[in-house]
């Protein structure tokens, strides 16, 4: 990238008081932009994988920090000798693992906005722009997903945290004076159940883990052949609980699972929750992002009677990590679970208090860079990026499709392709199909992930970031073949 060691370049120290100059700044600050500029422009060059071993960067940074403030051009100048090489770019096109995410220069510019402004959300008066902001932001993408206007959006950090905020309002409905009394000790409290898929995120696990409930509160339901929560064996768990004593109180439902973007049927558990008084929760983290394309808003049926779902834009809408929403239709009862206010908090004022809805005191200003990445490409030029994904993914599905040696393992509902290498004459092909994922990976030319389906070891191949293009899919298509 840039070249921080030029002689022509002024040295950068800090004053003896105070911030950096404005002039500073400036200049810093120009030459920070031509250097992310650089590097999209050039990501290519770069191995997706980071190719250092275990605490190179450890072993190559000093052991104290330093006495003195150093010349701020030496401090650029090591993010190219020591960060870069330490960093795995999922930014970059051919990053097919995991869930294939990536920011966009809007979406930078929003969040160095809001760390300009550093405001700490918690009361409305400490963030007017950040509290009113985040209830236009989240209304405008619950209409471009189709929800319903019963449904209140509300900004965390990942996923996972809105999960585990699903579940704590969904506990809280109960009644059952946790709040005040808590779990442990307690003789009257039976054993509280929730449900959810064989394939659904470790987060909903982590959340019964981290409320209390423990791993014995949570029961997990078979899935039909295509990888999909059985309402049938739902019902039937549910019912076998409350002869046993428990008290099912929460479905977590997935639409668009991390192993194999499955969907699970929605609708069939609306009756099953409200014959039950339980809530139903939506994951929609992944394919949430999806359903603001029209012809694939039919995957979220059933959400229109959902209690609370989370869709997380930083994973397929371009918007730089963390930032998930997510919609509740009992924000009282979320308030009720976690608002608790210090004398010193206290205020006349009839308004929303963002701290009154979570384990947070104060919040980032998160909803800007979603506000700068939907006015920017606007809902029309969203829409045609993440079809143009699908229409990727169903392209690679048909290519696997038309050859002998490889077959899909899981049906290709949105920009997720899960496959498997199966030429005849091999033995052993979760082997093989491990060693082609690590060569691959090793090789920097691109990046794959895996699950086990059926017991079988499958290649998973997200396909969700801004630059990518046919020629990317062609690349890793052509590699897989000539490694195989």
């Amino acid at each position: 990238m840039k070249n921080y060691e030029k002689s022509e370049l002024k040295k950068i120290f800090a004053p003896a008081s105070g911030d950096m100059s404005a002039e500073d700044f400036r200049r810093v600050g120009y030459e920070m932009i031509d250097w992310i500029a650089d590097y999209f422009q050039n990501i290519e060059q770069f191995p997706v994988l980071s190719q250092v071993e275990p605490n190179w960067l450890k072993d190559n940074l000093p052991k104290s920090a330093p006495a003195e403030g150093e010349d701020f051009q030496e401090i650029l100048s090591d993010v190219d000798k020591l960060i870069l090489p330490a960093v795995t770019h999922w930014n970059h096109p051919n990053f097919h693992g995991l869930f294939s995410t990536s920011t966009s220069a809007a979406g930078i510019f929003g969040e160095l906005l809001s760390a300009a402004f550093d405001m700490k959300a918690m009361l409305w008066r400490t963030a007017p722009a950040s509290t009113e902001l985040e209830e236009v932001v989240t209304d405008w993408l619950r209409q471009m997903m189709n929800l319903d206007a019963g449904f209140r959006g509300i900004i965390y950090d990942t996923a996972s945290v809105s999960t585990l905020h699903a579940i704590a309002a969904a506990r809280e409905g109960l009644d059952l004076k946790i709040r005040e009394t808590g779990m442990s000790g307690r003789s009257d409290l039976p054993l509280l159940r929730v449900y959810t898929s064989e394939q659904s995120h470790s987060s909903v696990e982590k959340a019964v883990l981290l409320l209390g409930l423990g791993q014995k509160g949570l029961r997990k339901i078979e899935c039909d052949a295509q990888f999909r929560m059985r309402a049938d064996r739902l019902r039937e768990a549910i019912e076998e609980d409350k002869q046993n004593g428990y008290i099912p109180f929460c479905v977590v439902a997935t639409v668009g699972t991390t192993s194999t973007a499955s969907i699970d049927p929605v609708d069939q558990y609306v009756a099953v929750c409200e014959e039950n008084a339980m809530w139903l929760h939506v994951d929609a983290a992944y394919a949430g992002s999806a359903a603001i394309v029209p012809e694939l808003q039919t995957y979220l049926k059933g959400c229109e009677r959902a209690d609370s779902v989370v869709t997380n834009p930083h994973k397929w809408m371009f918007t730089p990590f963390d930032l998930s929403v997510l919609y509740c239709r009992h924000t009282d009862l979320l308030k009720r679970a976690f608002a608790l206010v210090p004398e010193y908090l206290k205020t006349n004022e009839t308004v929303t208090n963002q701290m009154d809805y979570g384990i947070q005191l104060g919040r980032r200003f998160r909803s800007l860079k979603l506000w700068f990445v939907i006015r920017y490409f606007g809902q029309n030029g969203l829409i045609e990026r993440i079809r143009e994904h699908c229409r990727l993914a169903q392209l690679l599905a048909s290519w696997i499709e038309e050859s002998d040696d490889w077959e899909l393992t899981a049906p290709v509902n949105f920009a997720l392709v899960c496959f498997r290498a199966c030429p005849k004459g091999v033995e052993n092909l979760d082997e093989l199909n491990e060693k082609l994922m690590n060569n691959i990976n090793a090789s920097g030319e691109a990046y794959l992930s895996h699950t086990k389906l059926n017991g079988k070891f499958t290649l998973r191949l997200s396909i969700g970031n801004i630059r990518v293009e046919e020629r990317h899919i062609e690349k890793i298509w052509n590699l897989l073949n000539e490694k195989l």
